[in-house]
């Protein structure tokens, strides 16, 4: 998927991995790095950027792949939530952020009504990774989509520290690390 291309109007993006927002200018020349769980993590001669999905139009003769709609389940399940949160990646690694463990747990309660509240706690691979906020809502945003989702929240937590040792042998695979 690695290619260069150039945006064809300014766009918004943020640095990775300090979190900032900033635009790119029309006229930036950029690589295509990964374009995992729908955001497009680009490098520029100014470093790495992460240009979300609905913005992904600036990047001349770039088509964006269809993603597959998270809310796409009949019912909700709390398997259509771990599935969901599969479509989540740091923008620098390529394993979603259940495989690499970052996901440490997902309570899942009933509403009066039969509706769902969702809450994950999920870390970061480095504590001062500016990314944290974009990742964590992109994960919030995904589960909400859910049918009969009433409230999602994702709360970054540090206890315990990540570690390698947390990746799935699924992550691993894709890492090269087995």
């Amino acid at each position: 998927m690695a290619q260069d291309y150039t945006l064809t109007k300014d766009c918004p993006a943020t640095v990775i991995p300090a979190g900032d927002k900033v635009t790119l200018k029309a006229g930036t020349n950029v690589f295509i790095t990964q374009t995992l769980g729908g955001n497009v993590t680009v490098r520029t001669d100014l470093g790495l950027f992460q240009i979300a999905v609905a913005d992904t139009g600036a990047i001349g003769g770039y088509a964006a792949k269809a993603e597959q709609p998270v809310a796409s389940v009949a019912e909700f399940s709390e398997q259509a939530v771990w599935d969901a949160l599969k479509t989540c990646f740091d923008p620098e690694i390529p394993v979603n952020i259940v495989d690499l463990g970052l996901v440490y747990d997902l309570a899942v309660d009933k509403t009066p009504a039969g509706k769902h509240l969702l809450e994950v706690k999920m870390t970061l691979t480095a504590p001062g990774c500016g990314m944290g906020p974009v990742i964590a809502e992109d994960a919030r945003a995904k589960i909400a989509k859910l049918p009969d989702v009433e409230s999602a929240k994702v709360h970054i937590v540090w206890d315990p520290q990540w570690t390698p040792q947390m990746i799935s042998d699924t992550g691993r695979k894709v890492l090269g690390l087995e």
